[in-house]
């Protein structure tokens, strides 16, 4: 099952993707299940957004592929590295990605989106998984230079607009066999299988859990594969994952302040 939100004659509403049509739910199925109101809309007629706004946190992982660890220098860390992302960089599927006047080195980040279902405290690695509504794509933007220049990634990951995600949530993934691609203008810049992902959902999900609660709608980031690198205004940034479709992402530079 595919989960949309997404925008129509005004309202803000949730939704089942059933072939060309979004079968309308009461409410949230984070907190009002799975009712159907009994319309249908044409996904075409529809504006997909961001397919959830974490009420809390977005909890991402760093130099969770051995490859990627490479390329930004040194090993990958044995325990999952944890960073957080401001719910305010949450944009939707065709929302751009805006570049911001602070950085000269604005990269994308493809990668696998966890969003958590109910409370997870403390939880194991074999119940992990109960925890998880279902997955989504992500783009965790950065300034590069301005983690360079901070040492650690609070604002270079931060700016609004720098965590894309979407299109839908799937609630019956599986990551085993799926394949994640970032192409910038059409050219593929990231290929890699999730399963090279040095830490399993379950295993993070199960590590950030002993550090804070997760709450239902809070956004969890496995981390990227080799291959991230700078894009510049009037570029199209897409993530694609095997069964979860494409992020499309246009690119502008911040407008200039007064």
């Amino acid at each position: 099952m595919k989960i949309a939100r997404f925008a129509h004659d005004d309202a803000i509403l949730f939704g089942i993707v059933d072939d060309k049509d979004l079968v309308v739910l009461s409410g949230d199925p984070l907190y009002a299940g799975y009712e159907p109101t009994g319309d249908r809309v044409p996904i075409a007629d529809a504006v997909l957004l961001a397919p959830v706004i974490p009420r809390s946190k977005v909890v991402c992982v760093g130099k969770n592929y051995h490859d990627h660890a490479a390329e930004m220098g040194g090993e990958a860390p044995a325990e999952p590295l944890l960073f957080l992302k401001p719910n305010t960089s949450v944009i939707g599927p065709g929302d751009a990605i805006v570049r911001p006047a602070l950085s000269q080195q604005t990269e994308f980040e493809g990668e696998l989106a966890v969003v958590i279902g109910k409370l997870a405290k403390n939880v194991t690695a074999e119940n992990a998984l109960d925890h998880v509504l279902g997955y989504t794509i992500a783009n965790d933007v950065t300034a590069r230079d301005l983690q360079r220049a901070d040492g650690q990634w609070t604002r270079a990951k931060g700016f609004d607009t720098f965590c894309p995600l979407g299109p839908t949530i799937s609630t019956d993934f599986d990551p085993a066999d799926a394949v994640l691609q970032t192409r910038v203008n059409g050219e593929v810049r990231q290929k890699a299988p999730l399963s090279d992902m040095i830490h399993s959902v379950a295993e993070i999900i199960a590590y950030a859990s002993a550090v804070f609660t997760l709450l239902p709608g809070d956004v969890i980031l496995t981390g990227t594969p080799a291959g991230v690198g700078a894009f510049e205004a009037g570029d199209t940034v897409e993530v694609e994952i095997t069964g979860l479709g494409i992020l499309r992402s246009a690119v502008r530079d911040a407008a200039p302040t007064a």
